[in-house]
């Protein structure tokens, strides 16, 4: 998970307008709210590998992602090593197989885990609006939706060059996730195995 510690920084910085093209942009951005509007619940495999440019290096983990409407979701990594957090709410845990027992944590004393969890939210519901007031957003490909998200935040280009989001055939769901560092390195997470309104057990979160 360490891909979404950069966010810890790029919402603690001031905010730049960027000015971005509307019409077309609009337009597949409605089309997009209009196709994920009846996910209620979505459970996928991912891959993650991180590029990293000083060592010509990949690294690579695999795991599970869960979300429920509103505000429930698991991520897990399950390999190399097991780790990752739950959110149900405004509270959850989270975990490391090195670190013994699950910790709980509350979203309201934990800005950074609050973070996460609002960025992972965001890619799950395809909350456009969020994403927008914090990324300018640019149409790369319409069919399936590709989308080029730079940092608003100013100074945060100092670390994100941008996100690359790719949505499935029919705009239901994230279908996977680019993050380009400025320094050269990139993390790419694929989701695969998609599963959409499928009952999911009450444990996992």
């Amino acid at each position: 998970m360490n891909y979404l510690l950069w966010f810890l920084l790029f919402f603690s910085l001031p905010l730049t307008v960027w000015a971005e093209p509307t019409a077309e942009l609009d337009r597949v951005l409605s089309a997009l709210e209009r196709s994920a509007a009846g996910i209620e619940t979505l459970a996928s495999d991912f891959t993650q590998e991180k590029h990293l440019e000083i060592f010509r290096e990949t690294l690579v983990s695999t795991g599970r992602f869960y979300f429920a409407k509103p505000d429930k979701l698991r991520w897990e990594t399950t390999a190399p090593v097991t780790s990752g957090f739950l959110l149900n709410g405004s509270g959850g845990k989270r975990w490391h197989q090195r670190a013994g027992a699950p910790v709980p944590f509350d979203l309201g004393r934990e800005p950074g885990m609050k973070l996460i969890a609002e960025q992972l939210l965001a890619w799950a519901r395809v909350d456009l609006d969020w994403l927008r007031s914090h990324y300018a957003m640019t149409l790369v490909e319409e069919h399936p939706v590709a989308l080029r998200l730079m940092p608003r935040q100013e100074g945060a280009r100092d670390f994100l060059d941008h996100l690359l989001i790719r949505f499935d055939t029919e705009g239901r769901h994230v279908a996977s996730v680019e993050v380009h560092e400025a320094g050269g390195d990139r993390t790419l997470i694929h989701f695969s195995a998609t599963l959409l309104n499928q009952p999911l057990d009450p444990s996992l979160f």
